[in-house]
C-alpha cells in the first residue's frame, strides 16, 4: 500500500521538546500542508486543545545519501566462508552473482523491506545509487526504466523520501576494458542513460517526496568524454540535479588512476570538472592534504559509509582534517550490512579515535559536543546531497522527524543537551526512536512500521527465490 495522509488534524502536532536549527526548544507547534511541507514551526507555543501531542522529543529525520537497495539480500553472506585473501574485489564477485539473479519482482520486494528498515532506524529519505538496469542477458527491458521504477515504487509504498540516481556504467577499468558478462546488467551509454532518466521522470514525475539526479559510477567505469556528455545532458533539463560518484574508495583504485592519468582520483575530478555543491563524492576514503582542502573548498559533500567501508576493508576517511577545513559530510548505508545512522556516526568517530588514540576527536572548539556536531553535519550534508528541502524542522522543509522515547535509558533523567549524546553513543537495548513521520505521515508507530508484516512476507519470498 502507499501510505496516505489521514484527517486534517494530522496537519498539526505539538511537542514539549523539539530539536530546531538553533537547538532544543520547548513547547513547539508544528504545522504542515497537504503536500507534506512544514508551514509553521513555533516554539514556546500554547498547545491548542484539538492538536495531537507527540509521544516524546522530536528531532529531524536523517537523510541516507548512499544506498544500493538490492545488496540488502546479501548482507552477511560475504562473511559465510572466507577466501584465502578476501578483499573488496572478492566481495564484488559475490555481489555480481547476486545481481545476476535479480528479477523486477525480487528487487521490488527487497527494496520495500529495506526501506521499511530504514524508516524504523530513523532514515526518512534515501539517495538510491541504482545501477542494475538490464535483463540478465544484457538486453533492455520493454521500458528501459523498469527496474528503477520498481525501486521508486517501493520507496513510495514504504513512505520514505527518495532521490533516484540512475547510474552510468560503461567500462570495467581505467584501461576502458569492455565489461564482463557479470557486469552486462549495468551497462549503458550516456545517451541511453539520459533516455532512461527521461523515461523514468515521465513515468514517475517528481514531487515533494521524489527527486532525481545522476550517478556516474566511478572514474574506472566512465570515461571523461562520457562523463561530460552525462553532466551536460542532465544539466540542460535539471540544472540543480545532484551528481553522485564513487571515488577513491580503494588504494588500488588510486594507484590505477595515477597510472592512467598521472593524478589521484579526487584531484583529477577537481581539475577537470566544476565540482560544486551539486556533487557528492561517495567514500573519498584515500585523499591527501591537497585533496582534502580542495574538496572542502568546492562545497561538495563527502558521502561517508563507515560501516560498509569497514566491512570491505577500505580504510578511514580523514574526517578530522576535513571537518576542521569546513568540509561537508553526509552518511549512507551503502551495502546494507548495517541500516542505522547512529552506528554510522559512532563508527565515524571511533575510527578517528583508533587512529589518533584520543577521545571526542570530531568535536571542535566551537562545537564541543561531538554528537551534536556529527548529527548536524550529517543532516545538512545529507540534505544537500538529496537535492531536496529536508534535514531540519524549519518552514519550507519536508515534514520529516523522529519521535524519541523519553523513557529510554539512554535519554531518561538526562538534561536536554545530553540527549543526542545518548542517542548516538549508547548502544544498549532497543532503539530510542519511537515514532517516525515523513511528509507529515506517521509511518512508524511505537517502533513498528504500518506495512511491516506485508513487507517482510514479500521479502522472505524474494529471498527464497534468490538463495535457492
Amino acid at each position: 500500500m502507499t501510505i496516505e495522509s489521514s484527517s486534517p488534524q494530522s496537519h498539526f502536532l505539538f511537542a514539549e521538546d523539539a530539536c530546531l536549527p538553533e537547538g532544543w526548544r520547548r513547547n513547539v507547534l508544528l504545522q504542515w500542508n497537504e503536500n507534506g511541507v512544514l508551514t509553521g514551526v513555533t516554539a514556546d507555543a500554547c498547545a491548542p486543545p484539538y492538536v495531537a501531542r507527540a509521544g516524546g522529543p522530536l528531532m529531524p529525520g536523517m537523510p541516507n545519501l548512499h544506498s544500493h537497495a538490492f545488496q540488502r539480500a546479501m548482507a552477511g553472506l560475504a562473511e559465510y566462508r572466507a577466501q584465502a585473501s578476501d578483499t573488496f574485489w572478492s566481495w564484488r564477485d559475490l555481489m555480481y552473482r547476486l545481481a545476476a539473479r535479480l528479477t523486477p519482482e525480487t528487487l521490488a520486494a527487497v527494496a520495500h523491506w529495506l526501506y521499511v528498515e530504514m524508516l524504523k532506524a530513523g532514515y526518512t529519505s534515501v539517495c538510491e545509487f541504482h545501477y542494475v538496469h538490464r535483463a540478465p542477458d544484457g538486453s533492455a527491458y520493454a521500458s528501459r526504466a523498469e527496474l528503477a521504477e520498481r525501486v521508486v515504487d517501493a520507496a513510495a509504498r514504504a513512505g520514505i523520501g527518495m532521490t533516484m540516481l540512475p547510474v552510468l556504467y560503461e567500462h570495467s577499468g581505467f584501461d576502458r576494458r569492455a565489461p564482463g558478462d557479470e557486469q552486462r546488467r549495468f551497462v549503458n551509454t550516456p545517451d541511453e542513460l539520459l533516455e532512461l532518466l527521461s523515461t523514468l521522470r515521465q513515468a514517475r514525475p517528481e514531487h515533494g517526496a521524489l527527486a532525481y539526479g545522476v550517478a556516474p559510477h566511478s572514474l574506472r567505469a566512465v570515461s571523461e568524454p562520457s562523463l561530460r556528455i552525462l553532466i551536460d545532458g542532465v544539466t540542460r533539463s535539471m540544472p540543480t540535479a545532484p551528481v553522485h560518484i564513487h571515488v577513491a574508495e580503494q588504494t588500488a583504485e588510486v594507484d590505477q588512476c595515477m597510472a592512467a592519468t598521472g593524478m589521484r582520483p579526487v584531484a583529477w575530478l577537481l581539475e577537470h570538472f566544476d565540482i560544486n555543491a551539486r556533487w557528492c563524492l561517495v567514500h573519498a576514503t584515500h585523499v591527501d592534504g591537497d585533496e582534502v582542502a580542495g574538496l572542502a573548498a568546492s562545497g561538495a559533500v563527502a558521502g561517508l559509509c563507515p560501516t560498509t567501508e569497514a566491512n570491505l576493508g577500505d580504510g578511514l576517511f580523514p574526517a578530522q582534517a576535513y571537518l576542521d577545513t569546513g568540509g561537508r559530510i553526509g552518511i549512507g548505508s551503502d551495502s546494507q550490512i548495517a541500516v542505522d545512522w547512529r552506528a554510522e556516526l559512532r563508527l565515524l568517530e571511533y575510527g578517528q579515535r583508533l587512529v589518533w588514540r584520543a577521545r571526542n576527536v570530531l568535536a571542535s572548539h566551537t562545537r564541543p559536543q561531538v554528537a551534536e556536531r556529527l548529527v548536524d553535519a550529517a543532516l545538512a550534508g545529507g540534505a544537500q546531497a538529496t537535492g531536496r528541502a529536508i534535514g531540519a524542522l524549519r518552514v519550507g522543509c519536508r515534514a520529516d522527524w523522529l519521535v524519541l522515547d523519553a523513557q529510554h535509558p539512554s535519554i531518561d533523567m538526562r538534561a536536554r543537551d545530553m540527549w543526542l549524546s545518548g542517542v548516538v553513543f549508547c548502544e544498549q537495548g532497543a532503539s530510542p526512536i519511537r515514532d517516525v513521520y515523513t511528509g507529515g505521515r506517521h509511518v512508524v508507530q511505537a517502533g513498528t512500521h504500518v506495512d511491516e508484516a506485508q513487507a517482510y512476507a514479500a521479502y522472505r519470498h524474494a529471498m527464497a527465490e534468490l538463495l535457492r
